[in-house]
């Protein structure tokens, strides 16, 4: 949301220190990229400890009241390459790609917003980090201290909006404490359990010189978990006959993917992951058993979630039960005390650094006298898997018209490389990529979470095809989700990002329509206009597309987005009737 004017609210008056950064030239800071290292504008002191953390792009949509984070990223006084800025067209995708940049690079990512509306709009993504535990800072602008009150252009006190969804919220009052707020913001996102930060600084000091020391940057802070708890928890598995364990977010995000897979191919440990726990696991690893979820968790007598919470993806924490069995033990593992489960009935549960954690566990589990065998009950779920992806070939190679959406999942999965990054924004649609998408490889997975905040994808694209730049990244919307983000299809366009888009458009909200079915018998508010051509909308803003009724043109059709080299949607036309079998709504 830009300024009325490029120095919107700086004071004029003799006692300012902003009086001379009003007179320059708009977005011009003096003395700029020659000033003495100890003496640097708010603005560049920002950047610099930015920079220091590990930042490389600022995303963000032009402002006034934060120029001087530009002037600070263009004119580096941190003695490095300049920041990169990337600018959008909505500020929810700078900051849903400040929040991918940080999952995808386990570093902080950087989104810097106007004041007032750019604040604000970018509330959903913020909230979507906090329930992600992704690390993420956002500095917004803020109306001039010395005319705070006097009703400034968009003078709106953002912190106490911002305080229940972040993990630190305030305002920084003075030039002299930028560069140590900044720093501090960045440790609290970056440490367990991670997730958003955010500061605003009152224009003027933004604009104002100060002398300031450059901070280093932090070593990692690992929390030892308690031994005891880890002892129990081997005790437990050693008792087991039929364990599960979940493994989540956290475990990319703390850095334990090794210890994960290490720790599941010398114990032989089925497994089942959601989140950005896809892919630490190879897809078609035989201890893979995400496709038998259902009687994974079902018939288990203890499941082991591993940095994920116990929430309505994983039925609340309750597990076993099913086919007679009896209800299961249930050991919580996160990366952090507070995201310990305090709903579930756990029968253990430990906390700190991941690997530590896992690594803790499997010792525990070696010092045993007895050592479990598990062959039997993987072979068992080995089983359910097979029959699983027999079942499933029919439909991902389904010739029916309209098109059955696994069709699109059958031609797209063959043609995913290795090091390939696959986001989902959408409902239905997604929910089939999650049943057919198993990522070869971890950090390859991108969706929303459990906030599942729709719009999230240009900016998660965005920020994949940087973090990434060899890699394909395929981005999967519902038409619901393109939506509510399309337009910045021109950022990706503009900076030469190029990406690949698939559509699944079927003309509706599918995740209402069905259960509003379901419920009443009818549904309202569920339908959007039909065959809506979202590929002309990409070709209107630079890229390319195209619109496929014919699932024997959907491999086809992906061919050629793979290849264009500029960002290209494939928009397939499907079966609104095609409704992914859930088994739950999320409440």
């Amino acid at each position: 949301m830009t300024d009325a004017s490029p120095a919107a609210g700086l004071s004029t008056g003799p006692d300012s220190a902003s009086t001379e950064a009003a007179d320059r030239p708009s977005g011009q800071s003096q003395p700029g990229p020659h000033q003495a290292p100890d003496q640097a504008h708010g603005g560049a002191q920002a950047v610099a400890v930015a920079a220091a953390h590990g930042v490389e792009t600022m995303f963000t949509l032009s402002g006034a009241h934060v120029f001087p984070m530009y002037d600070g990223a263009v004119h580096p006084v941190h003695g490095g390459p300049p920041v990169r800025i990337l600018d959008v067209r909505h500020e929810q995708t700078a900051v849903f790609a400040a929040e991918a940049m940080g999952k995808l690079t386990r570093v902080p990512g950087l989104a810097v917003l106007t004041a007032g509306p750019g604040v604000t709009n970018g509330v959903s993504a913020i909230t979507q980090a906090q329930f992600s535990g992704s690390p993420l800072v956002v500095v917004g602008g803020r109306a001039p201290a010395n005319r705070w009150g006097m009703g400034s252009l968009q003078e709106l006190d953002h912190p106490p909006l911002l305080a229940p969804v972040t993990k630190l919220a305030r305002t920084v009052h003075r030039v002299g404490e930028i560069a140590d707020s900044m720093d501090e913001a960045f440790r609290v996102a970056g440490s367990p359990h991670r997730g958003p930060t955010f500061l605003d600084v009152p224009m003027d000091q933004f604009f104002d010189n100060a002398g300031y020391e450059q901070p280093g940057r932090p070593a990692r802070q690992r929390i030892a978990p308690d031994p005891e708890a880890l002892a129990e928890v081997g005790d437990l598995l050693a008792a087991a006959q039929r364990p599960v364990l979940v493994l989540g977010t956290d475990v990319w995000a703390d850095g334990a993917e090794e210890a994960a897979l290490r720790f599941v191919e010398q114990t032989g440990i089925p497994v089942v992951t959601n989140g950005m726990g896809r892919g630490i696991i190879p897809g078609g690893h035989p201890l893979l058993v995400t496709k038998a979820r259902r009687r994974a968790l079902g018939t288990s007598d203890l499941v082991v979630v591993v940095g994920t919470p116990l929430d309505f993806r994983l039925g609340y924490g309750v597990f076993g039960g099913k086919d007679g069995s009896p209800t299961a033990q249930v050991v919580h593992l996160a990366d952090s005390p507070a995201q310990v489960s305090g709903h579930a009935e756990l029968t253990a549960s430990a906390s700190g650094d991941l690997t530590q954690v896992i690594d803790g566990v499997q010792a525990a589990l070696e010092q045993q006298l007895r050592r479990p065998d598990w062959s039997a009950w993987v072979a068992d779920l080995q089983a359910d898997v097979a029959r699983a992806a027999e079942a499933d070939a029919a439909l991902l190679a389904a010739t029916a018209d309209p098109i059955h959406p696994a069709r699109i999942y059958g031609e797209l999965v063959p043609r995913l490389a290795e090091d390939s990054v696959v986001i989902g924004d959408g409902g239905d649609f997604v929910s089939f990529a999650g049943k057919y998408v198993e990522p070869q490889r971890p950090g390859g997975w991108l969706d929303p979470g459990p906030y599942g905040c729709l719009g999230a994808g240009l900016g998660a694209a965005i920020a994949a095809r940087i973090a990434r730049p060899s890699a394909q990244v395929v981005l999967l919307l519902g038409d619901g989700a393109a939506g509510m983000s399309l337009m910045d299809v021109d950022t990706l366009v503009r900076h030469d990002l190029p990406v690949v888009m698939v559509c699944g458009n079927n003309s509706a909200w599918g995740l209402e329509k069905q259960p509003m079915q379901m419920i009443y018998g009818y549904d309202v508010a569920a339908d959007l206009a039909p065959r809506t051509r979202y590929d002309e909308v990409v070709r209107a803003l630079g890229g390319g597309g195209e619109t496929v009724t014919d699932p024997r043109q959907i491999g086809p059709a992906l061919d050629r987005a793979f290849a264009a080299g500029t960002p290209y949607l494939v928009n397939v036309i499907t079966d609104v009737d095609a409704a992914y079998p859930r088994n739950t709504f999320g409440v």
